[in-house]
């Protein structure tokens, strides 16, 4: 019982502590976001979107803040060395939980620009955080399947990547497209014992716009090796240990520049990823197997 009184007051607390931080961070993005709407130039761009970034930069670090007052995460992080904090870089992980995103944040929060996600084009919508989402530059998409829909999201990711080129930024892609379930993997019949079949769709449209200008690709493994958690654990302080792996992984010359005439690109880019996979599924045996519990 007083065990569940404490998770409930860490609840309260962290939901507090996240609620607050969000309202103050868009409520600073405002006059920004508005300069940005109103003198859509280039110089005007460099301030602003800097001053937003940087906004972003302190809405994530303030979550590791009350992530760590929480709980007593024990965090074995390795592959986070020798980033360019003004660089541009592919990120990719495997994808299990909403908390997933927050994890991410934090190993990276700090070491390589904001990072930005492809996100569908309802949550736009969203009350601040689809404001907030707009102000940086997330790229929206349709997801609504057929030829047509797919050219308007190429179309879309061109025009968000574009503006990426004006500050130093962090693209990630869940190539798993939706989170890690039994039954989803099994619906799937998935080749990989831990991981969903991987698709090209969102990072492909990333390199197709911005390929040359990837100094890397960060392919993250994140192991929870406990049970993977929801937000409640999170916020509760349950979040007990997680594993993150990142490599840096150069990306093939001959997939940085997709011109849609080269009919072997797709097919080439999947093979790709199709190693990167198998890679990833064979790190986390070994992440799980050498687990020592604290």
């Amino acid at each position: 019982m007083f065990q569940r009184l404490v998770y409930l007051v860490k609840a309260i607390l962290a939901s507090t502590v996240l609620a607050l931080n969000t309202l103050v961070g868009f409520t600073a993005m405002i006059p920004f976001a508005l300069l940005k709407l109103v003198l859509p130039f280039r110089a005007v761009r460099q301030v602003t979107d800097y001053a937003l970034n940087k906004i972003g930069d302190i809405w994530v670090a303030n979550n590791g803040l009350w992530i760590d007052a929480v709980g007593h995460t024990h965090w074995q992080i390795t592959g986070v060395e020798n980033f360019k904090r003004k660089g541009w870089y592919l990120v990719s992980s495997n994808h299990q939980s909403w908390v997933d995103i927050l994890v991410l944040q934090k190993v990276f929060g700090g070491r390589i620009p904001l990072l930005k996600f492809f996100i569908k084009k309802e949550l736009i919508y969203v009350p601040i955080i689809g404001l907030a989402w707009w102000a940086l530059d997330f790229p929206f998409m349709s997801r609504k399947g057929g030829k047509a829909s797919a050219s308007k999201d190429l179309e879309a990711a061109r025009k968000a990547c574009e503006k990426f080129r004006v500050v130093p930024t962090s693209v990630i892609s869940f190539l798993e497209g939706t989170r890690f379930t039994p039954s989803k993997h099994d619906a799937q019949q998935s080749p990989h014992q831990h991981l969903l079949k991987p698709k090209t769709g969102g990072i492909g449209m990333a390199l197709a716009v911005m390929g040359e200008q990837f100094d890397a690709m960060l392919d993250v493994t994140i192991v929870y090796p406990k049970g993977v958690p929801t937000f409640t654990d999170l916020i509760c302080g349950r979040l007990s240990d997680v594993i993150v792996d990142v490599r840096q992984v150069a990306i093939p010359q001959d997939l940085k520049t997709d011109t849609g005439r080269d009919t072997g690109y797709r097919a080439r880019l999947q093979t790709w990823v199709n190693g990167l996979w198998a890679e990833k599924d064979r790190r986390i045996n070994e992440l799980t197997a050498g687990f020592k519990p604290h």
